[in-house]
């Protein structure tokens, strides 16, 4: 049996045997990293480090002391500890997970190698420890998890991380398959699918907490233990959901006590991690929650703009609220509008593979958005037609809400010239435009003159076309006898239509403003009688259609009215 006491500065070292104490002065001098020097024989240490033996064989002769300092030796004093009370004792110690690590890295950094002591090195001891993780408990691979921690980058280089790491990630995805899949069809969620009982909120709570138990376990982890994590986990096709949410709940727990550096750091890892996932599991709600905290903070660009496209990507997942983003610092307007566009060219990007559905939520979300900036005196006008055009005509199947907002915009800004009137009024789509907003358009004194007009025209022919779908009798009833009664009031509705194109067609946009008002009233007027006509020939087509309806138990016996 051997005891080793190391005291005192330098250490000395004692060894006691049963027969007596014998006291030796060893002949090496080992200074580790500035904390702590040690004296040791270095016979011994040569005897199990290639780094030691093949400094020692270079020195010539036998001097009586030498002196080695370590600056970088991983673990300090007590990772140089443990290796000295390996090397004194015959090539023997407990390894376990409380010490493996420390262990691993001296052996590393010192060369205890088989080409060095084939018998017993310390290397190979501890490679085959680390076989045995699978065994440990969830609090002996944390506590490896936080020593590797401190010995960065020797850890790293080393392997231990990767090992541990994958232990950790193993046992987390049997988990996970043990537990009901979370549901990837909606990252925002936060219930879960369930085999039975869906519709049991505590059944949701547990299943729930089955998946993200570990959250808080792994909060001690630093930026670049979780960057490796989460390359880890994405390896191993680990679930995306999961890990998008581990990384926003890592982001606010760490912020609350973090430094205005730390925040930036925190967010800038954590938006590139989530960058790498699956753009379908991220949470949009969470993107929006992390940029409301970048707002504050100097990121790089970057980080921002990848940001910047995950929320663009989903835009239509996104609400009111999250868009009214305040300006930036020493800007004038109130919103954010430049950031608006930016996510909308983002979303606009994948424009093939955008569907129809997801473009007239954006475009429901952005008519929101341009009416809650509309009355903004600072808002330029290019800010707001750029707002306006920044989606196709398509993408909407109404321009009232555009044309509410333009009347807003134009309110607020009463200074603006024709010209740049014009522009915005250009903007809106007249054939898109309700019959009673048209209407309102052509009393609007706000708008120039030439815009009332081509309102006005633009909701007749859009009448006229509506009449002749109205009256065109179906092909089957081409030869009825009430045909003949139909043809006359076709003439008459004519008639009227003449008169209000040729009452159009006599307008002079160069006239008087007043003058032009009155006309445009005159045309107001015949557009609502003609609207008139155009729904009492809706009501007697409606009824003509219902009376030649054939009943459905005798449809197969009737003959056909025409050829």
């Amino acid at each position: 049996m051997i005891i080793f006491f190391f005291f005192g500065f330098p250490h000395f070292l004692f060894i006691i045997f049963f027969s007596g104490v014998m006291e030796f002065f060893c002949d090496l001098e080992v200074d580790v990293n500035g904390e702590e020097t040690f004296m040791v024989d270095r016979k011994i240490l040569a005897s199990y480090s290639g780094r030691l033996s093949k400094l020692f064989g270079k020195s010539k002769g036998s001097a009586p002391s030498l002196k080695v300092v370590f600056h970088d030796f991983p673990g300090g004093a007590e990772c140089f500890e443990l290796m000295l009370r390996f090397c004194y004792n015959f090539g023997r110690t407990a390894i376990t997970p409380s010490n493996i690590s420390l262990l691993h890295c001296a052996a590393k950094f010192m060369e205890m190698k088989s080409s060095v002591s084939k018998a017993s090195n310390l290397l190979e001891q501890t490679e085959k420890s680390f076989e045995e993780t699978r065994y440990w408990t969830w609090a002996e691979l944390l506590m490896a998890l936080k020593q590797c921690q401190g010995l960065l980058p020797a850890s790293d280089s080393s392997g231990i991380l990767d090992k541990c790491f994958d232990s950790l990630v193993g046992r987390l995805a049997l988990a996970s398959e043990v537990s009901p899949c979370p549901s990837t069809s909606s990252p925002d969620s936060s219930g879960f699918r369930f085999s039975c009982d869906t519709k049991s909120t505590e059944s949701l709570k547990t299943v729930f907490s089955k998946t993200t138990w570990w959250f808080e376990d792994l909060l001690f982890l630093s930026l670049v233990l979780v960057e490796m994590l989460v390359k880890s986990m994405v390896s191993r096709k680990f679930n995306h959901v999961i890990i998008s949410r581990f990384l926003v709940y890592y982001q606010k727990s760490k912020s609350s006590t973090a430094s205005f550096s730390e925040k930036c750091r925190i967010v800038e890892t954590v938006v590139d991690m989530l960058y790498i996932l699956d753009q379908s599991c991220v949470s949009c709600k969470s993107l929006f929650e992390i940029h409301w905290v970048a707002l504050n903070l100097k990121l790089r660009k970057n980080s921002r703009n990848k940001l910047e496209n995950m929320i663009g990507s989903q835009l239509d997942h996104a609400t009111l609220d999250n868009l009214l983003a305040p300006s930036p610092y020493g800007m004038n307007y109130l919103y954010d509008v430049n950031l608006v566009l930016r996510f909308l060219k983002v979303f606009l990007r994948g424009l093939c593979q955008v569907s129809a559905m997801r473009l007239n939520k954006v475009a429901s979300l952005l008519d929101l958005y341009i009416a809650e900036v509309a009355p903004d005196p600072y808002l330029k006008p290019s800010k707001f037609l750029a707002l306006i055009m920044a989606l196709p005509e398509s993408a909407r199947d109404s321009y009232d809400e555009i044309y509410h907002a333009v009347d807003m915009y134009l309110e607020v800004h009463s200074g603006l010239s024709e010209e740049e009137k014009m522009k915005i009024c250009c903007s809106l789509n007249l054939e898109k435009l309700s019959a009673e907003a048209c209407i309102h358009l052509s009393q609007n004194t706000k708008f120039p003159s030439k815009s009332a007009v081509q309102a006005l025209i633009s909701q007749q022919f859009k009448l006229k076309s509506l009449l002749h779908a109205t009256t065109k009798p179906p092909k089957s009833f081409a030869d009825s006898p009430s045909t003949a009664m139909e043809a006359g009031n076709e003439s008459k509705k004519h008639e009227s239509e003449d008169q209000i194109v040729l009452y159009a067609g006599k307008l002079d946009l160069q006239s008087d403003s007043k003058d032009l008002r009155a006309h445009l009233q005159g045309m107001q007027w015949r557009v609502m009688e003609l609207e008139k006509v155009c729904r009492k020939m809706q009501i007697q087509m409606a009824k003509i259609m219902k009376s030649r309806a054939p009943s459905h138990s005798h449809s197969r016996s009737l003959p056909r009215l025409c050829s």
